[in-house]
């Protein structure tokens, strides 16, 4: 079996379907003569010529609509955003046209468009480079939202993700793409609404995906030194989600935490909650933890960078607490802005002083 970077494996899924069907075809910024902001698209150009791998304006709402037009007249394009952050441009032509043109053509019009969009935070690209917006995205009926975590899955998934006839909105994250993994030299596709058990366990039940999966796994491992056998499940497909699978686990396990990168409100990890409540609250032997990056906007600091991400000694606390262990994890949420903070005090301040005035006076 091959052994190739997640980049390489995306590569590949996109060589492989450009040249089962002609009928797909890759759009961005940057993605024909410089080759994909993250080398992803490296060589198709040369393979599959300039009508097939097209150069875009800086526009993201004229990509995805592009994306959007081609795909209504019988393409399949697959349409790169340079990252997540700039696809919020476009988010009229996502979720009013191609999230609902099916549904309001009665199944006359199809729109079988993938939208590639890199995510994350790690490389101090300030705040509004370093967003994960799965939770947006999951929101909209008619979208699929994908996050593939291993070079196998990314290259399995995206085939699957070309090969559907629904808009699929395909995560990826930035401090994946020279991971290295066993990659099959057959034909192989990945289920778009199927979870995967990456590490099976009977102590709790760890569900995660993207690039918390790897961070997650190295948590377990730890924790088997103590004992503590965890089963890790990856999400895959985040919309529709595989809620069967989690379901059986944590009739297994009775406990669960979840890790995500995104921020805890309204994210991911509550909607795994809100499903699990309604399929699983009698197996629980304790309430579920979420593990997530701070509710606040990423930091550029390395430090407090780092400091704001999930990480696995984080992972590792949350599954004490979960237990029933010394709890050494805790969660803050809607951390107010200091500039709110520091209004509220001079305000105290002033309420402080009043006495002490009138008495002077």
């Amino acid at each position: 079996m091959a052994v190739m970077m997640y980049r390489q494996a995306l590569n590949l899924a996109l060589r492989e379907e450009m040249r089962r069907d002609p009928n797909v075809c890759v759009i961005g910024e940057e993605v024909a003569e410089y080759e994909g902001a993250y080398r992803v698209t490296e060589g198709l150009l040369q393979e599959f010529g300039e009508k097939r791998v097209v150069d875009t304006p800086i526009s993201e709402e004229g990509i995805a609509g592009t994306g959007i037009g081609a795909a209504m007249v019988g393409l399949r394009p697959v349409v790169e955003m340079m990252t997540v952050n700039f696809a919020l441009l476009a988010m009229d032509q996502i979720v009013n046209h191609a999230a609902k043109l099916r549904y309001m053509s009665g199944g006359q019009i199809k729109v079988p468009l993938v939208i590639r969009a890199p995510q994350g935070a790690g490389m101090q690209l300030g705040a509004q480079h370093s967003q994960n917006l799965e939770s947006w995205f999951m929101h909209v009926p008619g979208l699929k939202v994908v996050a593939a975590a291993t070079p196998y899955d990314a290259k399995g998934l995206l085939k699957s993700a070309i090969r559907d006839d629904n808009p699929v909105i395909f995560l990826e994250h930035e401090l994946l793409y020279t991971m290295k993994g066993e990659v099959p030299e057959e034909e192989y596709t990945v289920p778009l609404e199927k979870a995967d058990i990456k590490r099976e366990g009977k102590s709790v039940t760890i569900i995660t995906y993207l690039r918390m999966v790897a961070v997650s796994l190295a948590a377990a491992n730890a924790l088997a030194s103590e004992g503590i056998e965890a089963e890790v499940i990856d999400l895959r497909t985040l919309r529709p989600m595989d809620i069967d699978t989690l379901t059986e686990s944590v009739r297994k396990t009775h406990r669960a935490i979840v890790v995500e990168e995104d921020w805890p409100t309204c994210g991911a990890g509550a909607e795994i909650m809100a499903r699990l409540q309604e399929t699983a609250f009698d197996y629980f032997d304790a309430p579920i933890i979420r593990v997530t990056s701070e509710d606040v906007p990423m930091p550029y600091s390395k430090n407090l960078e780092r400091s704001a991400l999930p990480d696995e000694q984080k992972v590792i606390d949350a599954v004490h607490c979960v237990l029933g262990h010394e709890c050494r994890y805790s969660r803050r949420y809607e951390i107010e802005p200091d500039s709110e903070r520091e209004v509220e005090e001079e305000e105290e301040e002033e309420v402080e002083q009043e006495p002490r005035l009138k008495a002077e006076e």
